[in-house]
């Protein structure tokens, strides 16, 4: 689908500010912000103040609104689609009917090679494959993988548990079918960002709990893991950070009905009662983030159940930083350590 004139001239002007000598981007930035004794990359405090003089934000009004803007949006940061990757899409069957999905493969890679089963990011409400795309694209280019990336039901027309139960019947079909996909059965990851990394991670758990395939990595950038605590992160970092407490409360009202247990593990992973038997685990935080700390809980109640995991604090991104890659270089070097952390992951799969 072609980009509106007027949008791109906006992208074209996003990217320019960003290729400004330092000091003139520092001058448009404002001072360094440090909060928690953390400095905030000028490249993420250029976006914010960029986003603020646009009177941007993550959510704005309606549902119906604010998936429109992040659609549109996406164009301003992600970037050129990243090449050369293959594109298949795919319909996922579950008990509920077909989920979209869409088949990353990086252009001369072989047969029976790893695979992602990836789920986006916003708030279990908005966001899509297409928000995601040039993120799956990254991954799949850089990390050496095929990256399946599933439009699993959103809130509020479908709340919790829809998403978790489509993300489990998404990565048991990719498990039967990985022939088909030219995966290796052995070598099938979960992963996503934010609500993605939460549905990662309730993946992996019920998968182990029901006794049959598991996922041999999990790749959990900045999840949601804890609904029924609030953590410092939240009170720290929670206006002018793009995700807001703000956001937060309006996501939660969305994706929970009333009267949930916040405890239930499918929908905060961080309350099970055993983790021990998951898959290894990459956690990637970011320092100015209202779920730092949580995603950062989970990751030492990983290790604490003698699950391997590696724990990555980008001290100086925001929360969203794998959707900025076309904007700046510091988004892309800490996506790229990400794919590259994701590759030696899975390499390690006997």
């Amino acid at each position: 689908m072609a980009i509106p004139l007027p949008v791109r001239a906006q992208a074209a002007a996003s990217q320019l500010a960003f290729w400004l000598p330092t000091p003139m981007r520092r001058a448009v930035a404002g001072p360094t912000v440090r909060i928690d004794g953390q400095d905030l990359a000028l490249d993420a405090q250029l976006l914010l103040r960029l986003q603020k003089i646009a009177r941007a934000e993550l959510v704005q009004g309606s549902v119906e609104r604010s998936r429109a803007l992040l659609d549109t949006g996406r164009h301003l940061v992600s970037g050129k689609p990243i090449e050369p990757v293959s594109v298949r899409e795919i319909a996922v069957p579950t008990p509920d009917g077909d989920l979209p999905a869409t088949l990353y493969t990086p252009v001369g890679l072989p047969e029976k090679s790893p695979l992602l089963v990836f789920f986006h990011g916003g708030g279990w409400v908005i966001g899509t494959r297409s928000s995601h795309d040039n993120a799956a694209r990254f991954l799949a280019k850089h990390a050496g993988v095929r990256v399946l990336s599933i439009e699993y039901r959103l809130a509020p027309e479908f709340p919790f548990p829809a998403a978790t139960e489509d993300a489990l019947a998404a990565f048991e079909y990719v498990v039967a079918k990985a022939g088909d996909l030219g995966a290796d059965p052995d070598r099938i990851a979960v992963g996503g960002d934010s609500a993605g990394g939460n549905l990662a991670a309730v993946t992996a758990q019920q998968a182990v709990r029901r006794g049959g395939p598991v996922p041999a990595f999990q790749l959990l950038i900045y999840p949601a893991t804890d609904f029924a605590r609030r953590y410092r992160s939240q009170d720290l970092f929670a206006e002018n950070l793009f995700l807001t407490d703000v956001h937060m409360k309006w996501f939660e009202g969305h994706y929970v009905p009333e009267g949930t247990d916040l405890t239930d593990p499918r929908l905060s992973p961080l309350r099970a009662e055993d983790l021990s038997g998951l898959p290894p685990a990459l956690v990637v935080t970011a320092g100015f983030d209202p779920l730092r700390d949580e995603g950062e809980a989970y990751a030492e109640k990983l290790r604490e159940a003698g699950v391997p995991v590696a724990l990555r604090r980008h001290e100086d991104l925001i929360h969203g930083f794998i959707n900025f890659t076309g904007v700046g270089t510091r988004f892309r070097e800490a996506l790229a350590e990400t794919a590259g952390a994701l590759r030696q992951g899975l390499s390690k799969v006997n």
